[in-house]
């Protein structure tokens, strides 16, 4: 029966596998007592980190696209979920249920921008690409920086780029105004749903629909694109479709992450820290450490290079050398040849093909 089952199926049942059992031996840990308050903080950011990492590696890994600004579709995601979540905040809708349909308004909302985004950013290569999704990231993170969002005293809905105090210098209408986005101070008061189990149950969904993808005919025909463009149109793959199918469901995805992020802090705002370029850079680091088109491998990279920091604060000064040169073991054990031999020679799956071939061979004498 084993035999029948394919060696994508094994692998994704290995990755999701991976997952359920680092969920298991966190919450036996934290029943146990034996979890820091500081890491049971990150545990909801690792879940959001770690879809940022995937959805960012189908860009860069399946799609063979470098993108720089991914950080800026996690804020569409973040700002759309949490403006939903205040307007509806004091309504009578059950609160989870307002919380489900906040993460589907801020997947829709992601993966319209990246829709929208990807028409034009697609159809560059290499660098170019690279520098105009830069660009993108910044022009969104800028826009919900400086975004007002408010109903008047007669209850219509504004969207404006200018402060409804500069406007209105009454103070007795101001505070009948309902201010839900406030420019740079974004958005306050936000109810903290994340959880960490919901945010494992939304991690495996991600990773559910991206291995389903890539082991598809859609997931094959994007990686026919990514290895040879030329040669795949030439058999007659619809270049454009494939590759904005790929690029808005790796929006999507970082919609998700962003609506989870929203809803784990109290306040919310679009600053260069949480949603800026050095953000987008450090997803693209977790990708390439965990290798490029692996999806356990980011996952197994987010977590490290997350917790290790806060793990080794005691060291103070050599934190961040001891950090530094973990970087560069992971960097040389992922891609230099001869770690990769080396772990070919040495792996599981060898010894016991060996074992195995061994047990055949005595059995047979």
């Amino acid at each position: 029966m084993l035999k029948k089952i394919s060696k994508n199926t094994k692998s994704s049942f290995i990755t999701c596998a991976l997952v359920i059992v680092i969920y298991a031996v966190i919450q036996i840990m934290n029943s146990a007592g034996s979890l820091s308050s500081l890491i049971k903080g990150m545990l909801v950011l690792l879940c959001v980190y770690s879809m940022m990492a995937i959805s960012l590696n189908l860009t860069v890994g399946v799609l063979g696209e470098l993108s720089l600004g991914h950080a800026g579709f996690m804020c569409v995601g973040a700002f759309s979920s949490g403006l939903f979540t205040q307007m509806l905040k004091t309504g009578p809708m059950n609160p989870n249920l307002r919380f489900f349909l906040a993460i589907m308004v801020g997947i829709v909302c992601a993966a319209l921008f990246g829709f929208l985004i990807g028409i034009p950013v697609l159809r560059l290569k290499g660098d170019y690409l690279a520098i105009v999704t830069l660009g993108f990231g910044e022009i969104i993170k800028s826009i919900f920086n400086a975004l007002y969002a408010y109903k008047d005293a007669n209850g219509v809905f504004h969207l404006s780029f200018t402060s409804p105090k500069a406007t209105v210098t009454d103070e007795a209408v101001i505070s009948q105004y309902k201010i839900y986005i406030d420019g740079s101070a974004g958005i306050t008061r936000n109810p903290m749903q994340s959880t960490f189990t919901i945010g494992i149950i939304m991690l495996l969904i991600s990773l559910v629909i991206i291995l389903n993808l890539m082991h598809s005919r859609t997931g094959r025909a994007v990686m026919a694109i990514r290895d040879n463009r030329i040669a795949a149109e030439s058999v007659g793959i619809h270049i454009t479709k494939y590759k904005l199918l790929a690029f808005t469901l790796s929006a999507a995805i970082a919609g998700a992450a962003g609506a989870l992020y929203a809803h784990n802090a109290p306040s919310l705002m679009a600053t260069s820290a949480k949603f800026g370029y050095n953000m987008s850079i450090m997803f693209l680091v977790f990708v390439v450490l965990g290798g490029i088109g692996s999806m356990r491998g980011s996952i197994i990279a987010t977590i490290i290079l997350t917790v290790l920091p806060e793990l080794l604060r005691f060291l103070n000064t050599y934190r961040m050398l001891i950090y530094s040169i973990v970087l560069i073991v992971m960097m040389l054990w992922n891609w230099a040849p001869a770690c990769k031999n080396f772990r070919e020679k040495y792996s599981l799956k060898r010894f016991l093909r060996m074992k195995l071939t061994k047990k055949k061979t005595e059995e047979e004498v």
